[in-house]
Formats: C-alpha cells, structure tokens, sequence
C-alpha cells in the first residue's frame, strides 16, 4: 500500500480506540483487547511491512532517517531515527504528536493491508514516545502525590490509548487506581485511591 492508496481505507477504526493499548483488564474494565499475543514472525512481518512503507515515505517527503524495529512485549516498535542534527523528522510529529499518530494509522493499514490482521504496532519519529513517556511517568507521579494529599479522584487531560496506558501502569506501581472516562477526544485517566 502506498501513501496514496491509504485514502481508501480511511473508515478503518483506530485500533487505539477500540482497546486500551494493551491495558490489563483487571485495571480497565472498558479494556476489550483480546489477550492472544502475535507469534514472533507475524511481529516481525509487521515490522518489515511498516519499515518499507515508512522508507517509501521518507524517500517521497526527500528525508532522512534510520528505521529500527524492535519487538517487546508482544509489540512491533518501528522508530524512525533522525540523523545527528538533522531536525527535519520532527515536521511529521505535528501539533501535540497528532501527526504522529496519523502517520502509524497510515502504517497499520498498510500492515492489515498485506496481513489481513490488524496490528498494534507503535510508531516513533525522532524520538517523540520517548519523551513523552518521560513527560506522562511525571505527569502520573504528580498525580499520585496529589490524590493522596487530597484523597480526591484526579481528572486527568484527554490522551490517546497509548498515553493513557502509560499512565495506567505508573499510577498501578505507585499503589493507587486509575480508570478511563469518557468518549472519543474527551477520553481521559481518572486516578483515584482505590477501594
């Protein structure tokens, strides 16, 4: 699938939506993913799949960048590394990793294009996840602090499954319980003390 046949498969539903990014159940109950994890060659597959397609797409947009793929936890993680000094990449992030996100919507339906089966892949340009992990771990401990301070539940900002999941498995670690909310853009992280 190239980046012009993708219009076709717009009305495809965002994965991320329809499941907590692989949020334990016993954290989420709204969690719907199926728990069968992909064999290792079908996460290597996606990972050849998207690594060409994102290759494709550096070479139309005339950029530059290493692709590393990795496989953990039952996820194919492609990242897209910038050369040293070369900001260009961070064009594709977006506004708040909107285009980001865009771009590996782009990538698994190529992946369920060629496979036939959806993918979970996660999709990094320059380095973009991994701060913003590091940003979300503070956001949660923050949160932490100040529902124990407090003992009030703690409404977090809307944020995509990915994120969310982030969040979830810090605000677990630190002894406390953490549900989504809402609908759609308005999904967000409810951290409260727990039962």
């Amino acid at each position: 699938m190239t980046p012009a046949d993708s219009s076709a498969a717009r009305n495809e539903p965002n994965e991320d939506e329809s499941a907590e990014a692989g949020q334990d159940a016993a954290t989420s109950p709204d969690a719907s993913e199926d728990s069968a994890v992909p064999s290792a060659s079908r996460l290597e597959e996606e990972g050849d799949i998207a690594a060409d397609y994102v290759e494709e797409l550096l070479d139309i947009s005339d950029l530059d960048g290493d692709i590393d793929i990795e496989i953990r936890n039952g996820r194919t993680y492609v990242s897209v590394i910038a050369e040293e000094g070369d900001d260009r990449l961070r064009d594709l992030l977006g506004k708040d990793g909107k285009g980001l996100e865009a771009l590996q919507e782009l990538v698994r339906l190529t992946v369920l294009s060629a496979t036939g089966s959806r993918s979970r892949l996660v999709l990094d340009v320059a380095g973009y996840r991994t701060e913003r992990a590091q940003e979300l771990e503070q956001l949660a401990q923050e949160a932490i602090v100040k529902v124990r301070e407090t003992g009030e539940p703690l409404h977090l900002r809307p944020m995509g499954a990915y994120e969310r999941k982030i969040v979830h498995d810090v605000i677990a670690e630190g002894g406390l319980a953490s549900e989504s909310e809402g609908e759609g853009p308005r999904r967000h992280v409810v951290v409260s003390a727990g039962v």
